[in-house]
């Protein structure tokens, strides 16, 4: 089996049922055939707009077929504030992990894309908007720290709202955390590549998602700190078309690269063999 087709069979989920057969693109607003979608990885077959992947689909996307070993899978929040809002948020974190049976919005590990061994954070916006609490800090912090004693590339894909506002000044503590973690890194000389999909927002974008040696971004992505209609109505005037989409990052000189999802395993390694002076290895 090539590697495309482990990777198909990673995002194809179990037979939809007749009447989810058809889904409806949010760009071009067209039908298009589950399978079919699922078949170009996510990827409108009509317009090229990139659907949502979970932290999972992710992973078989990039990471070499069972080479992945997940690390830290059981933190769990202390819901440091006793926060409450419609509920509590205990009540809110079991039934989030109950629905997508993950302990919190990231998965970390390690694993080889091309035969070459790296560290890896996946953010999962299905998880409470992919929000960064102290688990979130904590995850990646530890793979970086793994990275450094393993002599391995970072990569970190972010799929986030920002910081968990049920944890306050906990979560904003995770930005100073995780940039000290990759100031380590960077001393050390091993690399980082940041990956920023739809949407990369908040405390994240702040912080260590614009830190990467080399940032990437899917097309289309929707990447900022404050979101369009906030900034809107702060300012009182209409944004550019495109304000915070990645192309117009990209022509700003915020982004280093715009990567088609069909091309991103191949892009990532090529830019790690080259970072790390390593020959892929061919399947």
């Amino acid at each position: 089996m090539s590697w495309i087709d482990k990777i198909k069979a990673g995002i194809r989920k179990k037979s939809p049922k007749d009447e989810d057969l058809w889904v409806n693109c949010k760009k071009c607003k067209e039908q298009i055939y589950i399978a079919e979608l699922e078949d170009n990885l996510k990827v409108c077959p009509k317009c090229e707009y990139h659907f949502r992947l979970d932290a999972r689909q992710r992973i078989h996307l990039l990471i070499d077929h069972e080479t992945f070993v997940e690390q830290d899978q059981d933190l769990t929040s202390p819901d440091p504030l006793k926060f409450k809002d419609t509920k509590k948020y205990k009540e809110r974190m079991r039934a989030t992990i109950k629905k997508n049976a993950t302990n919190d919005a990231i998965i970390t590990g390690s694993g080889e894309i091309e035969g070459i061994a790296i560290e890896i954070c996946v953010f999962d916006f299905s998880f409470m908007g992919g929000s960064m609490g102290s688990v979130v800090g904590e995850k990646i912090t530890r793979s970086i720290e793994r990275a450094i004693e393993k002599n391995m590339p970072v990569i970190i894909v972010s799929c986030s709202g920002g910081a968990r506002m049920q944890e306050g000044i906990f979560s904003l503590m995770q930005m100073a955390k995780t940039t000290s973690a990759l100031q380590k890194l960077s001393a050390k000389k091993i690399p980082y590549i940041s990956l920023l999909t739809d949407p990369t927002m908040g405390g994240v974008s702040a912080s260590f998602s614009m830190l990467g040696d080399v940032i990437l971004a899917e097309p289309g992505a929707l990447i900022g700190f404050a979101g369009p209609r906030v900034i809107e109505q702060t300012v009182g005037e209409k944004l550019p078309e495109g304000f915070q989409r990645s192309d117009f990052l990209m022509e700003k000189g915020v982004l280093d690269m715009i990567v088609d999802r069909r091309e991103m395993r191949n892009t990532i390694s090529q830019l790690i063999s080259t970072l790390t002076q390593q020959e892929i290895q061919e399947d």
